[in-house]
């Protein structure tokens, strides 16, 4: 089997690692600033039940959260499972997991921004939310973009995990191969292919950030 045939096979995987890729951005990010908003509530019982959700989902595998949200329908309703819930498992299953990172992320650069601004705005007759939308989010957002582009690098490589419940993307495809062929070399090209994703990724976050650098 040529590297040209290899490559194709590989590629034909691609679509649903940039499904599983932008799925989980759009739906984890939104949802880490609610979950970083609710960390930081003043009630207490709603901050400790999120962080303890944090803890959890921050001190476990992924793989196995992505288990747990295939089979817990089953195994705790009786629920039978389609072959489309493949999909919206693996996506749940990721989407929550990086939700309790970007939320500690955005904690982080929300508590960042000096208590004074948010004071000079209450002063000058800002409501909460309009203080948090004009004033805090942008800074924050400034402030977070290295941390947010290492976990979405890892994201890029994280979506190999997926295997573990046979949904088919690009690495799946490269197993696949490699065992047919009983070569690495599918293994390699896989890599490359990652590589090349993460190089992207790299730059794409990085022309983000000098676009922001008018908040400094």
């Amino acid at each position: 089997m040529s590297l040209i045939t290899v490559m194709q096979q590989i590629a034909s995987g691609f679509g649903a690692t940039l499904l599983i890729f932008f799925c989980t951005l759009l739906f984890s990010m939104p949802l880490g600033v609610i979950v970083a908003l609710g960390r930081m509530s003043k009630f207490k019982p709603l901050s400790l039940v999120i962080q303890g959700i944090i803890s959890v989902l921050r001190g476990t595998p992924l793989m196995l959260q992505l288990i747990v949200v295939f089979y817990g329908p089953y195994y705790a309703f009786g629920i039978k499972l389609s072959t489309n819930w493949r999909l919206y498992a693996t996506l749940i299953g990721f989407s929550i997991n990086y939700a309790a990172y970007f939320a500690e992320i955005f904690r982080a650069g929300i508590q960042s921004i000096p208590v004074g601004q948010t004071e000079a705005a209450t002063v000058l007759g800002y409501t909460k939310v309009q203080t948090f939308l004009k004033i805090i989010f942008p800074q924050m957002i400034k402030r977070t973009i290295p941390p947010v582009t290492n976990e979405v690098i890892t994201l890029v490589k994280d979506t190999s995990l997926s295997f573990v419940l046979a949904y088919q993307e690009m690495f799946t495809y490269a197993k696949q191969v490699s065992a047919a062929m009983s070569s690495l070399m599918p293994l390699f090209v896989a890599g490359v292919f990652y590589y090349i994703f993460n190089l992207v990724v790299t730059i794409v976050m990085d022309r983000i950030e000098k676009a922001l650098s008018y908040y400094n």
